[in-house]
Parts: C-alpha cells; sequence; structure tokens
C-alpha cells in the first residue's frame, strides 16, 4: 500500500488499508485453506469475493477516518495484495489490485506485468491520446503522479481481482511507483532470483535510491520453490502451453499476458483419441476450439475440407450465433484441444469491456480475412470455369 496525503494522512491511510485488508483476510481463513486446485469444494471466484469484501473494507475504514478528521479529508491509498492458496504444488495466485502500485511476475526468464496502473498516465495511453514516449514532454506531465483510482476517497472503489496458475519457480515482485520508476523488466527475472530472497527487496530499494529514488520506495518479493518431482511436470506443460498457444493466435495477438490469463481461466482442455469425432454436421455449435498438439480433420459429408494442426482454431463462428455446425470434426490422432464455451466467452466480454474489444476486434479481422479467401477462391473457381468453356468452345469450332 502506498499511502496519499499531506501532514502524514497518507501513512495513516496505507497502514489502515494493511491492517483491515490483513484481518478481513484472516476472518475467511477456514475458507481460504479448504481452497484446492483439484477440489470443487472452494471456487476461484469465492477465494476473489474474500479479497475484493478485504479492500472494500478497508477503502470504508480510510474514508472514515478522513471524514472524521480535519486534517486527513482526502487521503487515500494504493492497494496491490497478492494471496497464494491450494496445496503443494498445486497452488493457484489471487491478486486484488486499486492504484498505481504493481505486481511483477518473472516467469521463464520473461517478465509480465499482472496489475494495470489506475494513473491519468495510463488512461490517456489507453485511449490513444499520447504514447508513452510522449508522456515526459507533454501538457499533462505535472499530472503524472495522479491517480485515477485510489482506497479511501470515497466510501468505496472499484477493485480489479483476477486469478492465475503458479508454476513452480515463479518470482513476485509488488512494488510502489516509486520502484518501478526504476525497474528494468528485462533485468529484473535475474534480480528477482539471485541471492537469499529476504535480501533481494534491500537490493531493489538500494538500486532505486542509487538511480534517483524519488519517491517513496517498496517492495515485496515472493518465490515459488522449483520443484524435482515429475508429477507436476504435465500441469506445468499445459499451463505454459495453452498461454503459448493462445498468444500465437490472430483472435488473441493484441492481449497483454494478464489478459491471456484471463483467457486460459475460461478455456477446458480436453484429449481426444484417434478417429473421436468432435462435433457432426447439423449439430448446434457452443464453442470454439484450439489445437495444442495432434491433428483435427474437417469435413464435409465424404469431402476433406482441411487438416488442422497446433495453433489453428475452428468452430468459432459459434460464439457469436447459435447455427448449427457445417462440416464434421475428427481427431486424425491423438489430440489435445482448448475448448471455449459461448457463455464463458459472453461473461468475459461483460466483465472486461477493453478485453473484449480487442478480442472482437480480432475476431472480424479473423472473418474478413476468411471471406477475402473465399471471394478469391470463388473468383478463381469462376475465372477456371469460363476458361474451360472457351476451350470446349474452340475445339467444337475446330472440329
Amino acid at each position: 500500500a502506498d499511502g496519499m496525503g499531506g501532514h502524514a494522512a497518507g501513512e495513516v491511510a496505507s497502514s489502515i488499508a494493511v491492517h483491515e485488508v490483513r484481518d478481513t483476510i484472516f476472518n475467511n481463513r477456514e475458507l481460504i485453506d479448504r481452497y484446492r486446485v483439484d477440489h470443487p469444494g472452494v471456487q476461484s471466484y469465492e477465494v476473489l469475493q474474500v479479497l475484493e469484501s478485504a479492500v472494500q473494507t478497508a477503502c470504508s475504514a480510510v474514508h472514515s477516518r478522513a471524514q472524521a478528521e480535519q486534517d486527513k479529508r482526502g487521503m487515500g491509498t494504493t492497494v496491490t495484495v497478492m494471496l497464494i492458496a491450494g496445496a503443494g504444488e498445486h497452488l493457484r495466485g489471487f491478486v486484488a489490485h486499486v492504484g498505481d502500485s504493481r505486481c511483477y511476475l518473472a516467469r521463464q526468464n520473461q517478465c509480465h506485468v499482472l496489475t494495470e496502473d489506475h494513473s491519468l498516465m495510463n488512461e490517456l495511453v489507453r485511449r490513444g491520446k499520447l504514447n508513452r514516449e510522449q508522456i515526459e514532454s507533454s501538457p499533462y506531465k505535472q499530472y503524472k503522479n495522479a491517480v485515477t483510482r485510489a482506497v479511501g476517497v470515497y466510501g468505496s472503489v472499484e477493485v480489479d481481482t483476477f486469478d492465475f496458475d503458479i508454476l513452480p519457480g515463479d518470482r513476485f515482485l509488488l512494488c510502489s511507483d516509486g520502484m518501478y520508476a526504476y525497474v528494468d523488466e528485462e533485468e529484473l527475472p535475474q534480480q528477482l532470483a539471485d541471492g537469499e530472497v529476504k535480501e533481494v527487496p534491500k537490493k531493489l530499494v538500494d538500486l532505486a535510491n542509487a538511480a534517483g529514488g524519488h519517491d517513496n520506495i517498496t517492495a515485496v518479493v515472493v518465490r515459488i520453490g522449483e520443484t524435482s518431482s515429475t508429477e507436476l511436470a504435465p500441469r506445468t506443460t499445459e499451463v505454459s502451453l495453452k498461454l503459448e498457444v493462445l498468444k500465437g493466435m490472430q483472435m488473441f495477438r493484441y492481449m497483454s499476458y494478464k489478459e491471456l490469463v484471463r483467457v486460459s481461466n475460461i478455456a477446458e482442455m480436453i484429449e481426444l483419441s484417434t478417429d473421436q469425432v468432435i462435433f457432426s454436421t447439423g449439430q448446434p455449435g457452443d464453442a470454439m476450439y484450439v489445437v495444442l498438439s495432434g491433428t483435427v480433420r474437417l469435413a464435409k459429408a465424404e469431402t476433406i475440407v482441411a487438416e488442422l494442426g497446433r495453433g489453428n482454431h475452428f468452430g468459432e463462428m459459434a460464439l457469436v450465433d447459435r447455427s448449427v455446425r457445417s462440416l464434421t470434426a475428427t481427431a486424425v490422432e491423438g489430440t489435445r484441444l482448448v475448448v471455449i464455451h459461448r457463455k464463458d466467452f459472453y461473461e468475459i466480454i461483460k466483465r472486461e469491456p477493453a478485453l473484449a474489444t480487442k478480442m472482437l476486434w480480432s475476431f472480424v479481422q479473423v472473418l474478413g480475412a476468411r471471406l477475402r479467401k473465399t471471394t478469391n477462391d470463388l473468383s478463381d473457381a469462376l475465372h477456371g470455369d469460363r476458361h474451360g468453356q472457351e476451350t470446349e468452345a474452340e475445339n467444337l469450332f475446330q472440329d
């Protein structure tokens, strides 16, 4: 938590928020302890509700204190919470976020920002009013530290929440803007891996201070241990493969890592045996499919229309209409697919307008490309028929 407000009010706001969040989570400890990645007893959304409730409770407490004491009017704080739940090596991360602090994930030598800054600058960039390179020279520079959301300024606040799979070797940095102003995202994965974990925050703070240290600097580092067990390897491979394949698809090309994680959360993975039918011509469609491994044949009656391998997708029209399938899809060999159902697709569109815009824009591009290809194929076919008729007429004339 990174507080804001004069006369040390920011410190009061952040302290209240931290204690309120801690107490709310502690009061729901039984539910959190019962959560298991592979057990239906407690669902992920229930844990996210606990985190959102914790932040809302903190917001109300900070706001009430500010209203009661004149010198603390208008105080507020950022809040970024990460909760790790699950059992053994099957862990899941839950994040609640308000303001411009950040949560970084370092995974497989790559750095990902899991939170979105609720700041004026980020909002202007997101709306296309300016790019990040223009911030220092823009007339808005004086508002560079202005936040668009904070805990305690009002009695309630909109909270970003999401959850994701945690893998062996994952490393996290939760920090204030005073830290990430000096973070080199290319070097961060190695910095989070070096030395004893309890020493890493101090090293990062020292680096930030040496580079300028213009603001309060807070850093929390979390490491997930590596595993020598082979039991988790299939799950690790599955999570990584799902994200890799989704990222390579045209439909998801504009998404950030966090947005890909959200899509991955609604995607189900299924395994098929050789010659197993996925759907048949005339059946109602309610899902799209992405090939993770193996081969899928699309056919119309006895005619093979296409054979699709890793990274290809099919059945996406079912996400936007309720028409029946026009082809039959069959696994040519042992095949793994990612399935996204229409109801889950609609749910994510309702909850995530920005993500929905990216998905629908990409969807239109995919359909546009297919329409152009169909038009060209039809044109070539008609041209071929015309050429064939002309040749036949010439032959008749010669005869």
